[in-house]
């Protein structure tokens, strides 16, 4: 299956979508925040990303879900900086932090991509890609026209505007959005985002109308299609139940779903009693029920009840950070 990029940069729409995603840097209104900074003129809002993108780390990354990573690895590329505040984030290092990473021109980035293509990876992979969209889009036009085929996978928060992503219809093959919250008070107090249910809801739409359900090559691979993360967290503050609702009667009951377990009281975490622990047992027993009560079979659950996790990232930088 031919990634969907190809035909867009071919008809030349790419470069059109590149050019109308840049322009929309001059006053910034990327994600829901919609800071209205001049990114162009390298001022900074809440993401604290100016001109250009930031990089903080590339490799082919075997962590993901299966058909992601395969046997070769996901070509992954960890932007730095973030449209949410997660209290409890795990890549708190670059995801927070100042000063994080490296950065790249349009060319370096369309580098990136074409060396991960080099090392045989299945697909280019970008990580928290939303406040840095207008770079990708120019990345992979200057890449498809070095011969970039790989598939593009969109690994998001899940916070996002629902008519920025309707930009990327026919440029992203694969989305991997995170559905963090059902309540607005539960993600206003946790990720300082009180409209992330609505946004994110609206966004997952949008993304399902584009991918629609997951198809595999003849290796299992993923080609194309949407698979939903959803971090279970301790006293049901992510509102599990709702969300597999929403994704069953409103997405499609064939969604894919990674279920993941592995939350560990990370960054400033340790500030809220009830975010103080791992999950339980019980607890991850309850989501994988709310699972099958609204008749969701597809994807992957962590059975052994959490990955070990330690405080902070275990991603390198790609880069030397005193350049």
């Amino acid at each position: 299956m031919e990634a969907s990029y190809i035909q867009t940069y071919n008809s030349g729409r790419l470069t059109e979508i590149a050019k109308q995603a840049r322009a929309m840097l001059s006053s910034c209104a990327l994600c829901p925040r919609k800071c209205g900074v001049d990114r162009n003129a390298d001022k900074r809002g809440f993401c604290r990303t100016g001109s250009k993108a930031i990089v903080y780390s590339y490799l082919p990354h075997h962590g993901e879900e299966p058909p992601i990573s395969g046997e070769r690895g996901s070509g992954t590329i960890f932007f730095a900086n973030c449209t949410l505040a997660c209290c409890y984030c795990q890549n708190f290092a670059f995801s927070q932090a100042a000063g994080q990473g490296r950065e790249v021109t349009d060319e370096e980035l369309a580098g990136i991509m074409l060396k991960l293509q080099a090392d045989n990876c299945h697909n280019i992979n970008l990580v928290t890609p939303t406040h840095v969209m207008p770079h990708i889009l120019a990345a992979v036009e200057i890449a498809a026209g070095r011969g970039l085929t790989l598939p593009l996978v969109y690994n998001t928060s899940g916070y996002e505007l629902p008519e920025v992503i309707k930009l990327l219809n026919g440029i992203m093959d694969i989305y991997l959005p995170d559905m963090r919250y059902s309540d607005p008070a539960m993600s206003r107090k946790y990720s300082q985002a009180p409209d992330y249910p609505s946004f994110n809801q609206a966004a997952v739409r949008e993304m399902y109308r584009q991918a629609g359900d997951v198809a595999f090559n003849a290796d299992g691979i993923m080609e194309r299609g949407m698979i939903v993360r959803h971090l279970v967290l301790p006293d049901n503050i992510s509102g599990t139940s709702a969300i597999m609702r929403f994704l069953a009667e409103e997405i499609s009951p064939e969604t894919y779903i990674s279920l993941m377990s592995q939350y560990f009281p990370c960054h400033k975490a340790g500030t809220f009693k009830e975010l103080n622990r791992r999950i339980t047992r019980e607890e991850f027993d309850a989501a994988q029920q709310a699972m099958e009560t609204y008749g969701l079979h597809n994807g992957w659950t962590q059975e052994s009840g959490g990955l070990p996790r330690f405080a902070g990232t275990n991603i390198k930088p790609s880069f030397d950070e005193k350049n």
